[in-house]
């Protein structure tokens, strides 16, 4: 599984980016897709993850983001995407994709977890 993420850049409060993750190879055996973040300093954290197992997925999110973040995807594109709304300085970060992948080999399950390249937001103040 190959994730390509993309969309980060600049912008000031209150304003608006949204991200996407393009996973390519063995996506038929992904549960689960999530965006997490790391800030200079600080632990990666998860912001928002979307299961693949409905037709629209069940979504989670931090408590930080709750209200103003969205993930959402477009299965034919194998795209998640993240909007953000009413950013906030401490949004600031580095944002990684992140894909749940699972798999049965002779009865046995294996899961893997697979990364995106980083891609930085900054909200400038």
């Amino acid at each position: 599984v190959q994730l390509q993420a993309s969309g980060g850049g600049l912008v000031r409060t209150g304003g608006s980016l949204r991200l996407s993750c393009a996973a390519s190879g063995s996506t038929s055996s992904i549960v689960a897709t999530g965006w997490y973040r790391q800030a200079p300093g600080k632990q990666r954290e998860l912001v928002a993850r979307i299961t693949s197992i409905s037709s629209e997925g069940n979504t989670n999110y931090a408590d930080s983001v709750k209200g103003r973040f969205t993930i959402f995807r477009d299965n034919a594109k194998n795209t998640v995407y993240l909007q953000m709304n009413g950013l906030k300085p401490e949004d600031t970060a580095v944002y990684y994709c992140n894909a749940d992948y699972r798999e049965v080999v002779a009865g046995t399950s294996y899961g893997m977890d697979y990364w995106g390249k980083g891609t930085q937001v900054t909200v400038s103040s």
